[in-house]
């Protein structure tokens, strides 16, 4: 038999669930409105970002990334890489026009380059109205992944939440990586082939970062997705626009712990003795590990553990960073010939 009181109990929970539908609908943004808002910054962001191609190709290293505009006069940032070491650089605009891009200036410590093209009245990024975020909020990743864009196909966007801020800790095959200050960790896929130089945003358009290379974290070796806070970039690439800019080389000198150098292994180099000299072999000390490979004079080292080697500075500086027991992987330039060569690095004691 049925209370006289529950009809009347049913209206009450009616009544309170159609209240709290209603402050619901008045209070939170209509869906239509948030999707337009993220619809409208992914279009605007869109405009802003280029396709960079230049250098790669070999050795599994694509020859493919991403940059962003930072003025209406042609000014990229992007990440210091590989991409970068070719003769010519070509941008792709999000409208499909291509141009031919100058590098003016790049601080490995931080990652960073800045390219120039010759045009005028673009949209860009003012790195002033650059803001930040907190783990927890919402964010667009936008990049050049897979080289899925290649004319006025726009790049691709993911959406993830910072999970983290933290420092860097990450390595680049064997050996660390410079830059080790402030980064968003996202839980997008963000970094994958290509992506590097692109950015990260709120859901409403606003500058976060510019997303990194591929990295490992350096205790679990796992994948990190993150970007570096424009915070950190802006004043050096300001210097960089203006021509004031000097690279913190006395920096990452202190910060490599110079472990070994090229004759532990045997490897007599070429005087370094103009801006990026190449890794020319001038000669190979006998019954020395690089005699044992093969290695000979003129040999020319274009690889070192996937990285491209740029001079004899930065192969000096990936040597340094070794550690005992790790593989040292090289890939040599013989006439035409790509030879690759692989030399256990010593422990201290056997370099006595």
């Amino acid at each position: 038999m049925h209370s006289p009181q529950m009809p009347l109990v049913r209206a009450w929970r009616v009544a309170l669930l159609t209240l709290a539908a209603v402050l619901i609908h008045f209070s939170s943004p209509a869906p239509s409105a948030v999707a337009a808002e993220v619809h409208n910054a992914i279009r605007t962001t869109q405009q802003r970002v280029v396709k960079i191609f230049g250098a790669g190709g070999i050795a599994n290293l694509h020859a493919y990334g991403t940059g962003f505009l930072v003025s209406d006069e042609g000014h990229i940032v992007t990440v210091w890489s590989h991409v970068l070491d070719g003769d010519v650089v070509t941008v792709v605009l999000n409208d499909g026009r291509r141009f031919y891009g100058k590098v003016l200036g790049a601080e490995p410590q931080l990652d960073l380059a800045v390219l120039k093209i010759d045009a005028t009245d673009l949209p860009y990024f003012d790195l002033d109205e650059a803001t930040t975020a907190s783990p927890g909020a919402r964010v667009l990743g936008f990049g050049n992944l897979f080289k899925v864009a290649t004319g006025d196909e726009p790049v691709s966007v993911l959406h993830g939440v910072i999970s983290a801020v933290t420092e860097l800790t990450a390595r680049r095959g064997r050996y660390e990586v410079p830059y080790d200050g402030p980064v968003y960790i996202v839980d997008a896929v963000t970094n994958n082939p290509g992506s590097a130089g692109g950015v990260l945003t709120t859901w409403d358009g606003q500058l976060l970062g510019m997303i990194g290379r591929e990295l490992r974290d350096t205790d679990s070796h796992l994948w990190i997705n993150y970007a570096i806070p424009i915070a950190e970039l802006r004043d050096a690439i300001h210097s960089i626009r203006t021509g004031d800019f000097t690279p913190r080389e006395d920096e990452e000198s202190d910060s490599n712990p110079q472990r070994y150098v090229a004759t532990d292994f045997g490897l007599v180099l070429v005087p370094d003795v103009v801006f990026r000299t190449p890794a020319y072999v001038d000669d190979v000390l006998p019954g020395s590990a690089a005699s044992q490979v093969g290695l000979q004079p003129d040999d020319l080292i274009v690889f070192v553990n996937g990285e491209l080697v740029h001079s004899i500075k930065t192969l000096a500086d990936t040597l340094g960073r070794l550690e005992a027991e790790d593989d040292l992987r090289l890939i040599i330039r013989r006439g035409k010939a790509l030879i690759p060569v692989t030399m256990r690095v010593p422990r201290r004691e056997e370099l006595q």
